[in-house]
């Protein structure tokens, strides 16, 4: 366990240094067996510990260590539902936070298929209602999303992704990111995304 806690610390720093997160906002998980290894509450990623890590359960129990993020529980769901994944991140990242807020987005799939490596590392992005951070009354709404794919955005709020290591969804966050920027970017103006064809030749 204490090389997950290098590797989630790692992450950690990594999101805050390049401004992925910022203040305590953001936390990631690691699945440990039936455990999982969350950020803490009020933490700021930017400056972790490996031993400031809380242990829960994969029905959400806090186990061991400070008190959890409020958010963990969303992380439990996801793991419960991606028996595929082992890490969940969750930030609040600008350009994702931002397209979360749109006014008439798809709720089936929040930011058009804009690039390739958008379809073939992401796929269709789910909104998610809009729910106080820490309200479990989105757990229905959770558990629905990642039983079909592996991130979605919470409205008003930010992304949260699965991945089968932290490298992986770190790379799916990145994509997001970078892609909600582009739509951003391109907001306003005809754009072209890629067909649903093209798409799912992608997929493939």
């Amino acid at each position: 366990m204490i090389r997950e806690r290098d590797l989630l610390v790692t992450a950690a720093r990594s999101l805050y240094a390049r401004g992925l997160t910022h203040g305590s906002t953001g936390n990631i998980s690691v699945r440990t067996g039936d455990k999982i290894l969350v950020t803490p509450t009020g933490c700021k990623l930017g400056t972790l510990l490996p031993g400031e890590l809380s242990t829960i359960d994969l029905g959400g129990t806090h186990l061991d260590g400070p008190k959890p993020s409020k958010e963990a529980f969303l992380h439990a769901i996801v793991l419960r539902q991606r028996p595929d994944a082992n890490a969940v991140v969750h930030t609040h990242s600008t350009y994702s936070a931002a397209v979360s807020c749109l006014a008439d987005l798809d709720p089936a799939d929040a930011i058009p298929t804009l690039t390739a490596y958008f379809a073939m590392r992401v796929g269709k992005l789910p909104l998610l209602p809009y729910y106080a951070p820490g309200d479990t009354d989105i757990s229905a709404a959770v558990a629905a999303a990642a039983a079909d794919h592996r991130a979605f955005l919470l409205s008003n709020h930010g992304p949260v992704i699965a991945g089968a290591d932290l490298g992986t969804a770190m790379d799916v966050l990145d994509e997001i990111e970078h892609t909600a920027k582009i739509f951003l970017l391109l907001h306003g103006m005809r754009t072209r995304p890629l067909t649903e064809r093209q798409r799912q030749d992608l997929v493939q």
